[in-house]
């Protein structure tokens, strides 16, 4: 299996050199480089002996947050937030309601973390990954600085800490700063995705951070080959976008932020799933295929799976992996976890659930661009054009890049 998934990272990296705009102009060094050091993070970050103990930790984390975040929910909504029955269930259908049980955490992570920013802790982790990707990846300081806060905080947000130099970024500095937003996947939710996935994947929380992290090398590597860098790389400084007055002003900020993330979400769940609902509803006026009925679901998992294959999933799962990988591009990376959680247990195995993990982690799906284009244009209007231009490949380099990171993962991951 390991083959398949060596074979799948120098195959996406081959997909991304087919779409590139100027093929001659592609660094095969730093191409190498970028996949080297993804596989060096990767095997620091999951076979290192304190790793184990790390992602414990994060899990024991997210577990408090849980419990912290339905007591809150608990008291405002009731038993529809975790609070006790006021009847006896019959056990007949579940009593879980995401809106109110799950999506909470939302609101409390994102306040930390704007509490974090606020206590100068991620600022000091954020300049830490961007000297580490500039030393490595040779990017510039605007770049490298959008970039690491991508980890922490939505594709719409990390921008906001460059802003007085996205009108002097590069094409190819543009468009490495919207793949990483596509790549990865926001802090805010992360405690969330490793609460739905959590009894299915060891060490959720821990896998889903160093998913994202993993993400970094591989989207900066397909966005060179994708648009190669042609200019001087662009200096810049961390700039908080609206700095707090106090501890308190922070968690008021963090919590407003939340709730309209909170909202989007919602907001994005219920159509999206409505949207798939119809078109199944119309494809089911086809005749079956194979004895059951034609979805999107289906024809995404036979068009997606294999690309599963070759990130090292066995061919006999791929299809039911590449629903999951359907699921994503087409709606988001949340419901597709969802998915995941639902399936039979013996639908696919633990190292391809932990291979999934990874390829499921990040923003590139079109109701994602939809939100980063609004955000991008809003902060650098004199760009619109080339933002929306790179808007539908960013989609593709984000895809390829989380699928880099399953290969990776395939390859050095084992069953851990």
């Amino acid at each position: 299996m390991i083959w398949q998934s060596m074979l799948g990272v120098f195959t996406f990296a081959g997909i991304a050199w087919l779409f590139s705009e100027s093929r001659r102009r592609v660094d095969l060094r730093r191409v190498l480089v970028g996949i080297g050091l993804q596989a060096a993070l990767a095997v620091l970050l999951i076979h290192l002996p304190l790793s184990r103990e790390i992602f414990a930790l994060l899990n024991r984390m997210v577990l408090s947050l849980q419990e912290a975040t339905a007591a809150g929910s608990a008291f405002v909504f009731g038993y529809l937030g975790s609070g006790e029955l006021p009847f006896q269930a019959n056990n007949v259908g579940s009593s879980f309601i995401l809106a109110f049980q799950a999506l909470p955490l939302v609101l409390v992570v994102s306040a930390l973390s704007s509490l974090l920013f606020y206590w100068k802790v991620l600022p000091v982790v954020v300049r830490g990954f961007s000297w580490g990707l500039r030393r490595s990846l040779g990017v510039g300081g605007a770049e490298g600085l959008a970039n690491s806060v991508n980890v922490f905080v939505g594709m719409v947000e990390a921008p906001l800490f460059i802003r007085p130099y996205l009108v002097r970024l590069t094409r190819s500095e543009l468009f490495s700063v919207m793949t990483c937003g596509m790549a990865t996947v926001a802090g805010t939710v992360m405690a969330l995705y490793a609460a739905v996935i959590g009894k299915q994947v060891p060490d959720a929380m821990g896998h889903i951070l160093v998913a994202s992290i993993l993400s970094l090398p591989a989207a900066i590597t397909v966005a060179r080959i994708m648009v190669p860098q042609t200019g001087e790389a662009t200096p810049g400084e961390l700039a908080a976008p609206e700095p707090a007055a106090s501890a308190m002003d922070a968690v008021t900020q963090g919590t407003l932020q939340g709730i309209q993330l909170l909202l989007n979400i919602v907001g994005m769940l219920i159509v999206l799933v409505a949207l798939v609902s119809l078109v199944n509803l119309m494809l089911g006026l086809i005749p079956e295929v194979g004895g059951a009925p034609v979805s999107l679901q289906r024809v995404a998992g036979l068009l997606m799976a294999p690309g599963c294959w070759l990130m090292g999933v066995p061919w006999s799962e791929a299809p039911a992996a590449g629903a999951l990988m359907g699921t994503k591009t087409i709606l988001n990376e949340l419901i597709a976890y969802i998915d995941m959680s639902r399936l039979p247990p013996e639908t696919l195995s633990p190292r391809s659930l932990l291979i999934m993990t990874y390829a499921l982690c990040g923003f590139a799906n079109p109701g994602s661009l939809g939100i980063m284009i609004g955000g991008l244009c809003t902060m650098a209007p004199g760009r619109r054009d080339e933002i929306v231009a790179l808007g539908l490949r960013s989609i593709l380099s984000g895809t390829l890049a989380t699928c880099m990171t399953g290969c990776i993962i395939g390859i050095v991951g084992g069953s851990a």
